[in-house]
């Protein structure tokens, strides 16, 4: 990870500490910057998305609903990142600070930790350096709509309702974090985009835990794919059109669907498929994201996509004209052509 593209300062005042609409703004007015291979990138707001995509192309968005996933204790948080089979989960201990929490190294293996609501949380074993593999003596999810909250990072300023951290399509529940490419779609920009002739296809991935202290490669995590989104994405690229994954998880879960020829076949499971730029991209012709941390494992992906010169320039032009980085800041558009 040495490219100009993945290795820059991101500035203090560069990040969004809050959602657009408690900045007087609708969701789809943050701004939107365009890159098309060698051209300049171009400056819009989101709700330009419809006028900058042609009638047939694709749009493929995460349906994944986030869960409030932070549960609180005095000194503590536990944050439950992604279900498992055999009923466990993955969580990561943090230390509560003054404005949001830290990495804690603590816990050990048969650890036994009282939660709210008279439950208990038995640690297994370690999953990662990060994360354990966990036990609640109870239904987690039904738990954490009683007594969780949305896991929030020491750059946003306060508690926002688990509304703020939904998409226009989360129906089916399970990440740990918004899938927040697609946070900028409202109902009305929906219906623009359908009025143009621009498709719109779902898949499922749900999100784990993306500590902001760390650089490390995803993990495990659960995806769907459905037959009616693969046959529309295999359509749009029979007939020349763009297939434009709305957001980071749903590359993933495309590219994992996807043959050495990129057909997608409806698929399901697990994938711990990373993108980079020397495995490159099949089924994917264009991406819209939000800007990542560097030194992030994403901007591999977007390298990916965009190619290291195209993102490097993009990166600069994004840090000289104020965009804003992180889940309630400003977006990204990367197309291939």
């Amino acid at each position: 990870m040495t490219t100009p593209a993945l290795d820059f300062v991101l500035p203090p005042g560069l990040t969004a500490h809050e959602p657009p609409e408690a900045r007087g703004m609708s969701r789809d007015a943050v701004r939107l910057m365009v890159s098309r291979g060698d051209t300049e990138p171009e400056h819009h707001r989101f709700v330009d998305l419809p006028g900058l995509l042609d009638p047939g192309d694709l749009i493929v968005v995460n349906n994944s609903a986030t869960l409030p996933a932070a549960v609180r204790l005095d000194r503590l948080a536990v944050h439950f990142s992604t279900a498992r089979e055999d009923g466990t989960w993955l969580v990561e201990l943090r230390r509560r600070t003054a404005k949001a929490t830290e990495p804690y190294s603590g816990g050990e293996a048969g650890e036994w930790l009282p939660l709210p609501g008279r439950a208990t949380l038995r640690l297994i074993e370690r999953e990662t350096p990060r994360l354990w593999r966990a036990a609640l003596d109870r239904d987690v999810e039904a738990y954490l709509r009683a007594y969780g909250v949305p896991i929030r990072y020491s750059y946003v300023d306060r508690d926002w309702p688990i509304d703020a951290y939904q998409t226009a399509f989360a129906t089916v529940p399970g990440s740990a974090e918004m899938p927040s490419a697609a946070r900028p779609f409202t109902a009305d920009l929906v219906t623009a985009l359908v009025a143009r002739g621009v498709g719109i296809a779902p898949i499922t991935l749900h999100t784990g835990v993306a500590s902001p202290e760390k650089d490390e490669p995803p993990y495990a995590e659960r995806y769907e794919v459905p037959a009616s989104t693969a046959r529309l994405v295999n359509l749009a690229r029979r007939s020349g059109n763009r297939v434009v994954a709305a957001g980071t998880t749903v590359v993933r879960a495309l590219e994992t669907a996807a043959g050495a020829d990129g057909r997608v076949s409806a698929a399901a499971g697990w994938t711990e498929h990373v993108v980079t730029p020397e495995r490159g991209v099949r089924a994917v012709t264009g991406l819209i994201t939000g800007l990542h941390e560097p030194r992030s494992s994403h901007l591999l992906m977007l390298t990916a996509i965009a190619g290291e010169q195209a993102l490097a320039r993009a990166y600069d032009e994004a840090l000289r004209e104020g965009y804003l980085w992180h889940e309630f800041g400003d977006t990204h558009l990367i197309l291939k052509k």
